[in-house]
Parts: structure tokens; sequence; C-alpha cells
């Protein structure tokens, strides 16, 4: 029925809706790049560096603080393993990325994969397909679903994260991002394989956790977690920009989320359709400031 004049698609559904009277879709140019636009109904609105929001520095500041900080042995998990970690819904998980992980867990030796019971019912299949893999049963690690600010305090536990690339780490990946924990990601050409990708560009030091095909998601993780050093200074450096970073500035966020209405309502005043358009930070066609 079209009640409002424009219609605007944002973070419900991570992709295209595929319909008519749907007008824009706020993204960002790493998540539907202008290249992938053809796959999309609605006209791409890019906001810079990262369009999905968050308020952890609202909510969740206790996640900085080393002393709020809990232990392995608060969880069962060993203090001496290396600890990769995917805290996703189980069933995005695919056959190709549950063998790399296997792969990786093979060639790091002392290491363990920690996962959320995620629906419940999935453990006893993921421990019985890793084991089809040469998998031992201790390097599988299931831990109950927690309360928001619980997990985000637990996530700094692990040493690396490794993502889903069918179907991205969203809120989950800002979450351990937001824990100071790195992340491997892989971005594939829809927009939900391209949301964790976009997070970790967004915090300022993604280039060495987006990597571009499945055998390098491979060699990223193992060479990580093979040379400590490395990934400490990543660590290190992520929770450094934690509050300085793009990703984390929500009322950065929210000015340009308002220049992007500014646009679609000036063009729809002036009678133009609606078209794609970039959004960019102290554009005088919107002179204010909050």
């Amino acid at each position: 029925m079209q009640p409002a004049p424009i219609q605007v698609s944002y973070m419900g559904f991570p992709g295209t809706t595929g319909a008519n009277y749907i007008h824009y879709l706020v993204t960002d140019e790493f998540v539907s790049p202008t290249r992938y636009s053809h796959i999309y109904s609605e006209k791409l609105v890019h906001l810079p560096h990262c369009y999905f929001v968050n308020d952890y520095k609202q909510k969740n500041r206790d996640a900085l603080d080393p002393s709020c900080q809990p232990r392995r042995s608060d969880y069962g998990l060993p203090e001496d393993k290396f600890i990769f970690a995917c805290f996703n819904q189980l069933y995005k998980m695919d056959p190709e990325i549950f063998k790399t992980w296997c792969n990786i867990l093979k060639r790091v030796p002392n290491s363990a994969l920690w996962l959320l019971r995620f629906p419940a019912a999935g453990e006893m299949r993921v421990r019985a397909h890793a084991a089809t893999h040469g998998v031992q049963p201790d390097q599988i690690i299931f831990t109950d679903v927690a309360m928001k600010q619980e997990h985000i305090r637990r996530s700094s536990l692990a040493d690396l994260c490794l993502d889903t690339p069918l179907c991205n780490a969203h809120t989950t990946g800002t979450d351990v991002l937001w824990a100071g924990l790195p992340m491997v990601t892989l971005p594939l050409e829809k927009m939900a394989t391209r949301v964790a990708g976009s997070l970790c560009l967004a915090t300022g030091v993604g280039e060495e956790m987006v990597v571009s095909s499945m055998k390098e998601y491979e060699e990223k993780a193992v060479s990580l977690a093979l040379n400590r050093p490395k990934l400490q200074d990543l660590t290190n450096r992520l929770k450094a920009v934690r509050l300085s970073c793009p990703l984390f500035d929500t009322e950065r966020w929210v000015r340009n989320l308002e220049r992007s209405y500014f646009k679609m309502w000036n063009l729809y005043c002036s009678g133009q359709h609606p078209q794609p358009f970039k959004v960019t930070e102290n554009d005088m066609e919107f002179p204010y400031d909050r």
C-alpha cells in the first residue's frame, strides 16, 4: 500500500527484499559493493565506514575493564590450549567451513574450538562430524548461551574468532570485536556474507582479519595461532581503538544516517526518482552539527 512516500530497508534483513515498494537499502560500500548492485531491487545508500549500528559505549563499558574479566576456569576452558571460537548459531556452519576448522585444529598443536549450544540439539552432531575429520573429542568445547553482558566479557577468553562465510557474525561480530577478540572472516558476494568484513575494517585494524579465499582463511588462522607475538600485537591494537574507531562511534553513525534521510527527502521533494548515493561526512548539503 506504500503508506509513506519513501520506504527504506535497514537491518531487519541482511539482503535485498525484492520489493518494488522499498526504495532504498541502507548499507555500506563493503557490505554491498556497487559492482553487486544488480542483485538488489533497492537503490543502495552507502554510509561511511560500516552500516551496522551498536551502542556498546553506552551499555557495555565494563568489558573494557581488565578487573571485570572472567577466568577460563569459570567456563571449564583449558588454560593451556589455544582457543579458537565461533559464537554464531550452528545453522551458519556448512561442510566446507567445518572441514577447514578441523584442518586448522589439526595443524595447530594443543588447540580447541569453542562453540555455543546454539541450539543445544546440534552438539552431538557437531562432535560426531568432527570425529570423522580426525579431530579429538577434547578439541571441541561447548558452552551454554549466556546473557549479553556475560557473553561479551567471556568472549575475551578465546584467542581468535573464526567466522562463518555463508552467513557471517553480525551482532556476534560486534560483540567479539568490542571484547577485543580478533577474527578471521571470508567475504563472498551476498550481503549476509560480507558484514563481518565491514565490521573488522571499521575498527581500522581489519585488513589483517579479512581474507579472500578459503585457503587463505585456513592459512591466516594457522599463522596467527603459531605466531603468538603477531596475534598479540593485533589484539592489543584492536583493544586500543575501541573507544575511537568508527565502528563503535554511535553518535557519528547517527549523524551519517540522518544525512542519508535528508538526501532521500531532498531527492523526493525535487521530483527526482530514488537513486543510489554515497553519504559523505561533513557534506555541506547537510550543514548541521549536534
